[in-house]
């Protein structure tokens, strides 16, 4: 008998063997080994969707846009735009796109007649209503390259545009002409979005570290320290300002109240838990910012919650299973959210319970069953009737409120890399080659 046949002969014996003993069963639930990213078990059973009647606030038409939509005193709860977007107005090259060691983090804020944008590499750029660039200013260090860093935020209050660079400064900028009013060093690099109320400007540094700056002289009023960490998104969430709190978010998934004006801290709260067997997961940073809707907070992580707490004692009301890679938003007794896992759902703002859920694009494509590059989606935003998603596959889709239906679509060259905004009857975005689109 060869020595094959030999192999051959004592495996069969063995497994014979094996077959009289009594195999003890493994408790849990069974997973498909082949099945792509993001197709576990837990992911593929969801609840079924209902087309619930909702009834969003009026339409307002709102000329601003000063910053994220965390906190309420500038958040327009339902812009007007036109019952469906028919295509770009104009364009306008804003400066470097998306490369590899370099993205655009920094969603246009409009002001006072003039869009305030910012490139992957620190140039910041205002451009007219109609398309035309006003001023550009790069914010580089005089010792430094612009390659060495790339990222930042905008935000707009008191008469000023407030900017964060991965170069660690903080500036407040004349929105008349770039030139820099004041300037702050906040001893780490820091992409987070700054957030302007009422004579403060409050940001999360890359050291997790929060900051509370006079808007008129740059002096620094007060600090609080988050836990430490090191799993941080390029392009952090900006702090929610309410009447008498400030809520920051940190990389570490750690949410913190503090009264706006001394810093006191007033509570803290964590949105904890993970989505099982994907390893992205394990970053814990806050990427749904904080938002203040009346006497709840909601803010969602990278890890796969979203959290709904009381705005005075920080108190979880609810959770649900699903991540927010950007602000939710609140509107007509719901939340709308796009997920870690590639979905637009509308969750019940009281119980967090799942209305409807739709799939969104989720790779570009699929190799073998392999998953190659993941598609990127921002927002949404409730605007016109309906709730609006951009994505870097260059499309920016419209959705029914009440059902999860896609309504419309409308071609973006480049595909989208920040949150769509809305002013002025109009949506901008600005795309990964760099380049600002006006949407009517």
């Amino acid at each position: 008998m060869t020595h094959a046949k030999l192999i051959m002969a004592g495996l069969t014996a063995a497994v014979l063997a094996g077959c009289g003993e009594n195999d003890t069963i493994l408790p849990g639930k069974r997973e498909d080994l082949r099945a792509p990213f993001g197709e576990t078990s837990e992911q593929r059973v969801l609840t079924e969707n209902v087309a619930q009647r909702i009834s969003l606030p009026s339409q307002s038409a709102n000329a601003n846009w000063q910053q994220r939509i965390g906190t309420p005193a500038t958040r327009t709860p339902h812009p007007a735009l036109a019952s469906q977007l028919t295509g770009i107005q104009w364009s306008t090259p804003i400066g470097a796109g998306d490369s590899r060691r370099h993205r655009i983090t920094a969603d246009p804020v409009i002001a006072d007649g003039r869009i305030f944008v910012m490139d992957s590499k620190s140039t910041v750029t205002a451009v007219s209503l109609s398309g035309a660039p006003l001023w550009s200013v790069n914010l580089t260090p005089e010792r430094d390259r612009e390659s060495d860093a790339g990222g930042g935020g905008l935000a707009y209050g008191d008469g000023k545009l407030i900017v964060t660079s991965g170069f660690g400064m903080l500036r407040a900028l004349d929105p008349s002409s770039g030139a820099t009013l004041w300037e702050q060093d906040l001893l780490a690099a820091t992409t987070g979005t700054p957030a302007v109320s009422r004579g403060l400007v409050y940001v999360v540094g890359g050291d997790n570290v929060a900051w509370a700056v006079n808007a008129d002289s740059g002096r620094v009023e007060w600090q609080l320290e988050g836990s430490d960490g090191i799993a941080r998104v390029s392009g952090g969430p900006a702090p929610a300002v309410g009447e008498d709190l400030v809520v920051f978010a940190y990389g570490t998934g750690e949410l913190q109240a503090a009264f706006r004006q001394g810093g006191t801290r007033r509570w803290d709260a964590t949105v904890a838990g993970s989505r099982r067997g994907i390893a992205a997961t394990t970053v814990s940073d806050i990427t749904g910012d904080p938002v203040i809707d009346g006497n709840t907070i909601y803010a969602g992580s990278y890890s796969g919650r979203i959290v709904a707490l009381n705005r005075d004692s920080g108190a979880r009301l609810w959770t649900a299973k699903d991540g927010a890679l950007g602000p939710v938003w609140p509107a007509g007794g719901s939340v709308f959210a796009v997920t870690d896992r590639n979905e637009l759902v509308r969750l019940d703002a009281g119980s967090g319970e799942r209305i409807w859920g739709t799939r969104l694009p989720f790779f570009t494509k699929e190799v073998r069953r392999r998953s190659v590059e993941i598609v990127a989606h921002y927002g949404p935003v409730v605007a016109g009737g309906r709730v609006i998603v951009g994505s870097n596959d260059g499309v920016v889709r419209s959705y029914d409120p009440v059902s999860g239906e896609l309504l419309s679509s409308v071609a973006v060259p480049g595909g989208v890399t920040t949150n769509p905004v809305v002013a002025g009857n109009t949506l901008y975005v600005v795309s990964a080659k760099g380049v600002l689109h006006a949407l009517r």
